[in-house]
């Protein structure tokens, strides 16, 4: 099943997310790798998509996973959820209509 893995940055976490990037990204290519990433990417502070020093709100993952619980361990276990980047995660299942 799909999931949505919904994150929340902290404020003035810019600088922490790029040094985090490269672990992060690095994830994200497995599941790529594997076939179960529908789509990730952030969310821009403002409407462009190269916020500068705006930086970013929050990221939006969509893949699929076994259940809710691996759902949950691999947003867990995500580079910038370790790092302190994100305030909050919230995961839950999705269904692709369109």
């Amino acid at each position: 099943m799909l999931y949505a893995i919904i994150a929340e940055d902290n404020p003035d976490s810019l600088e922490l997310r790029k040094q985090t990037r490269p672990a992060h990204l690095q994830r994200l290519q497995v599941l790529q790798d594997e076939g179960h990433l529908l789509l990730a990417g952030p969310h821009p502070s403002i409407d462009s998509d190269d916020p500068g020093p705006a930086g970013f709100t929050g990221s939006l993952i969509v893949a699929e996973f076994a259940s809710l619980g691996a759902a949950r361990d691999w947003a867990t276990a995500d580079p910038y959820n370790l790092a302190g980047v994100y305030a909050c995660v919230t995961v839950k299942p999705f269904k692709k209509v369109f």
